[in-house]
């Protein structure tokens, strides 16, 4: 579990510096993969830590369900 001290809400480039990917490929996450997210007045796309790790790790399960049920 992380830290909530560390848990604040971060930008689009920070998260998507966090995940190693760029910021196109995390609006595509959150249309197509359902990425959590928050809107902050409308515009800003804001994220928090310990919801990318959760959904991180609920991906990857899904992954590997995927590949042991072919």
């Amino acid at each position: 579990m992380s830290d909530l001290r560390n848990d604040n809400y971060i930008g689009i480039e920070a998260a998507a510096e966090y995940l190693g990917v760029k910021t196109s490929t995390i609006r595509t996450w959150i249309k197509k993969k359902n990425m959590p997210s928050h809107r902050i007045g409308g515009k800003l796309l804001k994220f928090k830590r310990s919801e990318i790790d959760e959904w991180v790790n609920c991906e990857k399960k899904i992954e590997t369900d995927e590949e042991q049920s072919k």
